[in-house]
Parts: structure tokens; sequence; C-alpha cells
């Protein structure tokens, strides 16, 4: 009786959260199912080039992440200023990210084109790297287009805009998917670029994405009359130091956890191919169910966001509550599958029983830390919503760098766990990040009511 009168007290917050996520959640998936797909596709060509995408992903996925939560600190600050109602603070804000990603994202990626070649050096099989860096290099060239598109989704997504950028990414994800097919196996005289293939289409698809979203942006209503505007703004020192000191934060953040990952897949590429493509075999799984909780996140991101401006304090801690519970709810049904569909998931991307029945053992695994990853990734949103970036900043640091990893490597390496220990060590870390960042959320949404 408590609860059922507690949650239809409630009802509106959790009908609040998902119209914004749905399209968020859809979003990402068509962003994620991109990369399903080239894993599948490339499977299909065995093991060594698997583990070739899988090892150019590991490293260009981190530094890519750095990018994109460079655009994450648009949209909780776009929120706060819709909430006040103020349109020159939008048009000021919306300016000064185009200019300082855009600079970020030609920067990172020419010193990434330039490294390239230190590849080599991660110790991987050279069969793997055959492979690897000439993909790793049409990844590179990918950055520039992905960034622009999410400038202009950070800042739809701010004003509660979503459903255009759900569309946008499904079309692309269609797109990419036939590329895929047509580049990877050369059908219909087109040129049979094998794993190259895979990186061509992403390439392709995330010109589309960028082109697409922008004239959305201009043409939609609710969006040009921010762009409109925007030429009288001058630019501001403060005003980029203001979005530098946000970006920065939350791109570190992404980088630090997506950065364990990376290292983690070069640490199982030390104990072979096969490891390294069952672990991204079921990493790319967890991936699926993780995007569906990013985007609950950047629901809470914007939801936050949007009750700060408007100074009410205790719908800032309702919508970071309802975003929770969502999650919760969401993850444990993830986790329910991984469990029960374990040994049958593996089979979607390579007909090899060996890499099958190892991916299905961190599948495993990954049914556990499915509640750790959704908690963590949504107060995160939260939290940035609050404009709360160093600290967990910090706590991925910690959870990750400090903890994870040196675990990991102790059971797999000193330990002889193999494969399984590297992920009993993510395990740990992501638990330990998702139980610090609720105390953080709880600690400053709670210090707002008593300012």
């Amino acid at each position: 009786m408590i609860f059922s009168s507690w949650f239809r007290d409630n009802l509106k917050e959790y009908k609040e959260t998902l119209r914004i996520a749905y399209p968020v959640v859809l979003s990402q998936f068509g962003h994620i199912s991109v990369g399903v797909a080239d894993s599948i596709m490339v499977g299909g060509l065995g093991s060594i080039p698997l583990a070739s995408a899988t090892f150019a992903f590991s490293v260009f996925v981190p530094f890519m992440m750095f990018a994109i939560g460079l655009t994450y600190g648009i949209s909780p600050l776009v929120a706060k200023a819709d909430g006040e109602q103020n349109h020159l603070e939008i048009r000021k804000i919306l300016k000064h990210s185009i200019v300082l990603n855009v600079i970020a994202a030609i920067v990172l990626s020419g010193g990434l084109l330039f490294a390239a070649p230190l590849l080599q050096y991660f110790q991987q099989p050279q069969e793997v790297l055959a492979l690897a860096i000439p993909f790793f290099k049409i990844l590179v060239w990918s950055l520039v287009p992905l960034i622009l598109f999410q400038i202009w989704k950070q800042f739809a997504e701010g004003l509660a805009i979503t459903r255009q950028a759900m569309y946008i990414t499904v079309i692309a994800n269609v797109l990419n998917l036939l590329l895929n097919y047509l580049l990877i196996y050369g059908h219909y005289g087109f040129p049979k670029l094998g794993t190259s293939g895979a990186a061509v289409a992403t390439l392709i698809a995330r010109i589309f994405m960028a082109i697409s979203i922008f004239i959305f942006v201009i043409k939609y209503s609710r969006t040009n009359i921010f762009i409109k505007g925007m030429q009288k703004i001058s630019y501001s020192f403060r005003e980029f130091k203001r979005l530098f000191r946000v970006s920065i934060a939350v791109g570190s953040q992404l980088a630090f956890e997506t950065g364990a990952f990376g290292m983690a897949a070069i640490m199982i590429g030390w104990l072979g191919a096969s490891e390294m493509a069952a672990h991204h075999i079921a990493l790319n799984m967890a991936a699926v169910s993780y995007m569906g909780a990013t985007g609950i996140g950047a629901a809470a991101t914007v939801r936050v966001g949007n009750e700060l401006g408007r100074k009410d304090y205790a719908a800032v801690r309702n919508a970071g509550k309802a975003a929770f519970h969502l999650v919760v709810l969401y993850m444990s049904f993830c986790a329910l599958v991984f469990i029960l569909f374990r040994h049958d998931l593996p089979w979607f991307y390579i007909n090899e029983e060996s890499i099958c029945k190892m991916a299905a053992s961190l599948l495993l695994i990954s049914a556990f830390f499915q509640l750790s990853d959704g908690i963590q990734v949504v107060y995160l949103g939260a939290l940035r919503g609050l404009e709360d970036v160093k600290m967990p900043t910090a706590i991925a640091l910690l959870a990750y760098w400090v903890i994870a990893l040196p675990l990991g490597y102790v059971f797999a390496f000193v330990l002889k766990m193999g494969v399984e220990g590297v992920w009993y060590g993510l395990l740990i870390g992501l638990t330990i990040a998702a139980l610090l960042l609720y105390y953080r959320f709880e600690k400053k949404s709670k210090e707002l009511g008593w300012s």
C-alpha cells in the first residue's frame, strides 16, 4: 500500500523522464548497433579480423569518448539556461561550444593519425596489427563528423528535443549496415575491403549524421531561433573557460572509464587472439545494454538541469530518483537476458565453439555488473545536471585505474585466472564507482535544499 501510494505520487516523474529518455535510448541503441553490425560482419571473416577490429576500437574509443565527453558539457548548461528562460545565454553557450569542440576534434584527430604507427608497440600479434592499423586510421577520420553531430545533438537534448537525433541515428545505422555488406565482402561490384570496409562504412555513416542534424537544427523553429541570433554574440575568454572547465572534466571522466576498458582489452590481447575475440563479443553485448542506460542518464542530466534552473530543489532530487529506479529495472532485465541466453548469443558473432564458450563465461560476469554500470552512468548524468563534474572525474580515476585495472592484472596474470580475471577487476571497479556516485548525488542534492 505504501509503495503503491508513493508510486502514484511520483508517476509524473517517471513519465517525464521516459519522455526525454526513450528517443535518446533508441538513438544510443542505433549508435551502438553500428558497432554490433560491424562486429558480426567482421566476425564472419574469422577470429583474427575480429581481434584486429577489437584492438583498433579499444585504442580509439577512449579518445573518441573524451571528444564526445567534451560535448556533454553543452546539454546541462543549455537545460539550466532553458529553465531560466535565458535565450541569450543559450546562444552564448552554443557559439562558444562549436568553436571549442571543433578545434578539439581536429587537434585530437591529427594527433591520433600521427601516433597510429605506435600501435605496434602494444605487444599484439603481428597478424592482428597488420589489419588493426589501417582500420584505426580510417576510424580517426570519422571523429570530426561524429563530434559535429554530437554538438548539435547535445544542444537539442538540452532543450529536451530528442526524437530527431534518434531518427537520424537509426537511418545512419541502416546505411552503415548496407555499406558493411557491400564493402567488407565486395558485393555488387564494390571493392572488397575486408576489415577496413567496416571502418569506411562507419566514416560515411557519420558524415551523413553530421549533415542531417545540421539541416534539422537550422530548419526547426525551436532551434533555429538560437542560431539566427548567434552571430551577434561576441567571443569571451571567460565563457570559453567556463565551458572548458565543465567539458574537460566530463571528457576526462569518460576517457578514464573507456580507457580502462581499452587497457583491459590490451591486457587480454597479451593472452591471445581468441581471448581478445571472446572479450569483444561479450563487451559488445554489454555495450548494448549500457547504451540504454546512458539514455536514461541523459534524461537525468536534462531534468536535473532544468529543475536547477527553476530552483525547484525537491524536483531535482525526484528527477534523480526517478532515473535511478528506471535504470535499476532496465538493467535487471538485461542481466536476466545475459544469464539465460549466454550460451546462445555469442554464436551470432562467430562460429567457433571455443570462443563462444569463453564469451559465455564473460557474459555471466557481465550480468553481475549490469546494475553497477547502469547506476553509475545515471548518477553521472544527474551530477552533470548539477554542474558537479570534478569529483565524478576523480571517482572514475580511482575506481577504474587505481582499483579495477590493477586488480584485473593480478587476477589474470598473477592468480592465472585469464580473461575472466580482467573482467572480475572491472566488476569491482564499476561497483565502487556506482556506490560513490550514488552518495555524491545524495550529498549534493540535499545541500541544495539546505541552502
